[in-house]
């Protein structure tokens, strides 16, 4: 009955820390103190930006420039426009959204300065869009960046310790091709008095606003990043997976140029993302207000500086469930790998029996094998493919969230439901991941948190079960911990990259099984139980493989009806 209420009590909190590491803090209103952000000040803006869809060359476009010109003026900042042109492609593409013939399509970012006390020192960047797509009001991509910015520069005006020269730069053309970005960074004379750049960015309308890319050898940029957040949201591991990702935002065209470099977004409620419904009363005001503390508390820190962070080897880092940030040196992994070693290999050792110790590696090798196969398989059966159309997928992230979390319990219960009779059954799962570990922190260490840290507390547990009840106390507070960011983790890899590749969820259901291990109570009648979740996913993945196109898709999607489409 003891390991029951222990089990009951770590799932619940488990359940809990992921809940709070997936919720952004509560909005602050417009009577906050003026010196910090506040969400309520800045959805004036948002609201004003996003009353009507604002594509480049539109006339609610320039409406909305003005608008900008108007507002960084009375904070005191000397602005200028830079205008250009948008080249032949891209106009074809404009006009093939729009529907429209034009010849012509103006480009004009919007450039900023708010004057420091020791101009002669680099400057600190805050860079946003303010164009959207065609049809869409853009109240988050991005409405939302654009009035963070304008939030933020109005909060460090009214700082006397600022030393560095702040630039906003508003570029247009972000939504065809990163096409006044290009132009900045070619031309504009501020671009050669930039010292760090911190740009803030939306897919979707809400959720956790995360710190997902830096400039290379980011140590010192993530160390300022951890400093200054006060509700932070970032990883290493959101950092390298970008790094492989064919996508690009206007930073991608800063970075060359060596800057220190934040890239800040949101990519929750993602039905929203380039969406007709993407309204200021759709916005998630708490999204809004975890982007801009961060921004804010980064400016400040920077314009402070006497020196700007510089260039030094990559280190882990992640906020533990948005409440501080955990960092280390890549270098620290292995260590955590020998002290799972160690105490795996001693909890084995106390019976050890080969046999257990290969059946135990079996059943976890089956576990991913058997929950990854499936999840492929249901992916396919909810009508992911190259026919799918990207935006009604992302509608469809709540229900393919449900359908991964139920297929994988399904695996793990019906493969890994029966506990190992031994010791050394027990230390056999957790052999394929800490395989998996070594050979992440060897190819990728900034990402091989998510198996190094689960394996080196398993391993610690598995040393304190040597001296009785101390090991089942460390291991009713080490499985919600693990299980934890387990759950937060699958939360999140489901939003970034489930629609395509929701096997992703296997890596957290592995750590959180392998952390309940010693808890989990002895499952009956597990087949039947098994197959109802089996069945509930595949439900799942033929309601989204037989439902309507979403209303949220864009209205340039083929997948709407042509009567719908511009």
């Amino acid at each position: 009955m003891g390991n029951i209420k222990a089990f009951v009590a770590a799932l619940v909190l488990a359940v809990g820390l992921a809940v709070l590491g997936s919720t952004p803090p509560p909005a602050k209103g417009p009577s906050a103190p003026a010196e910090g952000f506040s969400a309520g000040r800045a959805m004036a803006d948002v609201k004003r930006i996003g009353r009507h869809p604002h594509p480049s060359g539109s006339r609610e476009h320039a409406t909305v420039r003005s608008h900008l010109v108007q507002r960084l003026r009375a904070m005191g900042l000397i602005v200028r426009t830079q205008d250009g042109a948008f080249p032949q492609e891209m106009r074809a593409w404009f006009n093939r959204h729009n529907g429209t013939a034009a010849d012509t399509i103006p480009l004009v970012n919007v450039i900023g300065l708010l004057p420091g006390r020791e101009p002669a020192l680099p400057a600190v960047a805050l860079m946003a869009h303010y164009d959207s797509v065609p049809g869409s009001p853009a109240a988050a991509d991005d409405g939302a960046g654009v009035a963070a910015i304008l939030e933020t520069v109005r909060a460090l005006s009214l700082d006397p310790a600022r030393r560095r020269d702040v630039i906003v730069i508003l570029t247009d053309g972000e939504e065809a091709g990163l096409t006044g970005a290009k132009l900045f960074f070619a031309e504009a004379p501020e671009r050669r008095r930039i010292g760090a750049v911190v740009n803030l960015e939306a897919r979707g309308g809400g959720g956790k606003a995360n710190l997902f890319q830096t400039s290379s050898l980011n140590g010192d940029v993530a160390r300022a990043w951890a400093a200054t957040a006060p509700h932070p949201a970032g990883t290493s591991l959101a950092t390298f997976i970008y790094s492989v990702l064919p996508n690009d935002t206007d930073l991608s065209v800063a970075l060359p140029r060596g800057y220190a470099a934040w890239n800040i977004a949101f990519i929750g409620r993602a039905h929203l993302y380039h969406s007709p419904l993407a309204t200021p009363q759709a916005l998630d005001t708490g999204a809004l207000q975890q982007m801009g503390e961060q921004a804010l508390g980064l400016a400040r820190a920077l314009s402070q500086a006497a020196q700007l962070p510089g260039r030094a080897p990559d280190i882990v880092f992640f906020d533990v469930f948005g409440l501080f940030v955990l960092h280390y040196a890549t270098a620290w992994g292995w260590g955590m790998l020998a002290v799972a070693l160690i105490g795996y290999g001693a909890l084995a050792a106390r019976r050890f029996d080969i046999r257990e110790l290969a059946g135990g590696a079996g059943r976890m090798l089956a576990l991913v094998a058997i929950s990854g196969g499936g999840l492929y398989l249901l992916n396919l059966l909810s009508g992911a493919g190259p026919a799918a159309d990207y935006y009604d997928r992302l509608a469809a992230i709540p229900r393919l969230q449900a359908m991964a979390l139920c297929a994988c319990l399904a695996a793990g219960i019906l493969i890994a439901g029966r506990k190992p009779a031994t010791p050394s059954g027990e230390a056999g799962f957790a052999v394929p991941l800490w395989v998996a570990g070594a050979a992440l922190q060897a190819l990728a260490p900034v990402a091989a948190y998510v198996l190094t840290i689960p394996l080196m507390l398993g391993g610690v547990v598995a040393l304190l079960r040597l001296r009785g009840n101390a090991g089942l106390a460390a291991g009713a507070v080490v499985a919600p911990l693990v299980g934890g960011y387990g759950l937060m983790l699958g939360y999140t890899l489901m939003q970034a990259v489930g629609p395509m590749l929701p096997m992703v969820a296997v890596l957290p259901l592995a750590t959180t099984w392998l952390a309940f291990l010693q808890l989990r109570p002895a499952i009956t009648r597990s087949a039947p139980l098994a197959a109802v979740l089996l069945a509930g996913a595949v439900a799942l993945a033929l309601w989204v493989r037989l439902d309507a196109p979403a209303a949220s898709i864009p209205t340039y999607s083929e997948a709407r009806a042509p009567s719908a489409r511009k």
